[in-house]
């Protein structure tokens, strides 16, 4: 894996395998001393490869806002409403997490103070609460629903969750996705000229 960027200018580190979710991969790297000066870790998942930008700094601002994780989420199309690889969230008015689900939350059941939106895998988290994360065990939803996000909201953490504008580009959790993703690289490649 490490051979497929090793020529870009980005450091590299190899994860141990016995992680469970990407957040527990940024730890181990984030834990070590040369990373001891950061008091913000930024993670953008690796099914995000077009991951956007205002996304990442909208999360990084949720935390400049006293949340102590940020992330992002953008419209929800009806075709992501129906599909149980995109992961939704709910939030209230400030923009606060409520629930992350697979399937689409009934709105009745939360009231017209709150939205739903797409999630998007781009995580900010204070050192401390990227700690705090790692160190309590998986709950039995998080488990049952492959969502690692339960486990914060478990532990009473607050997520903000940054409103990202316009179309989301597209996340890579299929096969088919990658079709998509492929077209969609196309379609940048030729706006900008390449």
């Amino acid at each position: 894996m490490l051979d497929t960027v090793a020529d870009l200018p980005v450091a590299t580190s190899l994860t141990s395998a016995q992680h469970d979710s990407g957040t527990e991969r940024v730890a181990e790297v984030a834990a070590r001393a040369e990373y001891a000066w950061a008091d913000v870790v930024l993670n953008v998942q690796g099914d995000e490869p077009f991951f956007p930008l205002d996304g990442a700094a909208g999360a990084l601002a949720e935390i400049e806002r006293g949340r102590a994780v940020g992330t992002a989420g953008g419209a929800l199309t009806p075709v992501a409403a129906a599909n149980p690889d995109r992961v939704k969230v709910v939030v209230d008015g400030t923009g606060r997490a409520l629930r992350f689900s697979r399937i689409l939350p009934a709105s009745a059941a939360w009231g017209c103070a709150v939205g739903v939106l797409e999630h998007v895998g781009i995580y900010a988290y204070t050192r401390r609460a990227l700690e705090r994360w790692v160190a309590a065990r998986p709950v039995p939803e998080e488990r049952a629903h492959a969502l690692e996000q339960l486990r914060p909201l478990a532990l009473g953490m607050s997520i903000g969750v940054a409103r990202i504008e316009g179309p989301l580009p597209p996340a890579v959790d299929t096969p088919g996705d990658l079709a998509r993703a492929d077209r969609y690289l196309d379609s940048q490649s030729v706006r900008v000229g390449r």
